[in-house]
């Protein structure tokens, strides 16, 4: 018999779902395109955010029907856009107007039957890369997604970094652009605001995904700009970075990322800092919600 986790992933293009094992396996996945939304008046319940709600639940329900016989369901694991209140498990992502303190990990663990962690999707995809990724057997990095938007986890002296309310590593919103482009966050010029796909999309008038190489050296730099303040800060070696804008862009992203960390990492303990490609590919997110799941449950026994 196998014990599984429920791995889902949410964020502003699409959500997934999938199984994971306690090896990291990621087995009988699904995904669905995230519904559009209206901003929500009413905390925690909209007539969007309910057909939301029922979207993933018929995704995920669907997901748990592939559970192998004789194997069990033991953990749920959540990876989903910020901010959100660990305390509660409510969420308030900034690019899914819905969903305003909506009680997301309650509504999983009814729909499931099984114990249900959630948090931050970046903070997910940093215990998933730090678990079987690229940053394995590593005590300090800073995983990063760079898509829809922009996300981070930090791990350091071998722990991930929850702040006061959960949502430690919002790279996203450091200021890379002073007096730049309005953010949904309600500043100018930070990291999402000009180097996010919706961003990419709004600047360029065509999707991410069909950037000139322009386009992908200047998103790199801007995102080597907020890494290089992130390893000064606190002292880290590695940035492994996710995500479909950063994977996407590929070589010339992550080769204008290096020149720039370079360029601006020039003290004696920050020399030689890095910025790789995640290892998980797309399985990072839902592995990474697994790891969630897993850690939550382990803190639990």
């Amino acid at each position: 018999m196998t014990d599984w986790s429920v791995a889902v992933d949410i964020g502003g293009t699409k959500m997934a779902a999938g199984l994971v094992d306690r090896s990291g396996r990621l087995t009988h996945r699904d995904q669905v395109p995230t519904p559009p939304t209206k901003l929500s008046e009413t905390v925690g319940v909209s007539e969007d955010g309910e057909h939301l709600w029922q979207t993933l639940a018929t995704m995920v329900t669907r997901v748990v029907s592939f559970l192998p016989a004789g194997d069990r369901i033991i953990v749920c694991g959540v990876g989903c856009g910020g901010p959100m209140h660990m305390d509660n498990g409510t969420v308030s992502p900034l690019n899914i107007y819905g969903w305003r303190d909506f009680p997301l990990r309650a509504r999983l663990a009814e729909l499931v039957g099984v114990p249900t962690f959630v948090d931050n999707d970046a903070k997910a995809l940093a215990r998933g890369e730090g678990w079987v990724g690229a940053a394995a057997g590593l005590d300090d990095f800073i995983a990063m997604v760079v898509s829809t938007g922009v996300g981070g986890g930090v791990v350091l002296d071998g722990r991930l970094l929850n702040g006061r309310s959960g949502n430690a590593g919002h790279i996203g919103h450091m200021v890379v652009v002073p007096d730049g482009r309005p953010c949904v966050c309600g500043s100018r010029g930070c990291l999402e605001a000009e180097a996010s796909g919706t961003a990419i999309a709004a600047i360029t008038g065509q999707p991410a995904q069909l950037a000139s190489d322009a386009v992908k050296e200047r998103t790199g730099t801007l995102v080597g700009q907020a890494i290089a303040s992130v390893v000064n800060l606190l002292d880290l070696p590695l940035a492994v970075v996710s995500g479909s804008v950063a994977l996407g862009f590929g070589a010339v992203f992550f080769e204008a990322a290096q020149r720039e960390m370079e360029r601006r990492c020039g003290l004696d303990f920050t020399k030689g800092a890095r910025v790789i490609p995640g290892g998980l590919g797309d399985a990072g997110p839902l592995v990474g919600a697994s790891a969630v799941g897993w850690h939550g449950l382990d803190r639990l026994e």
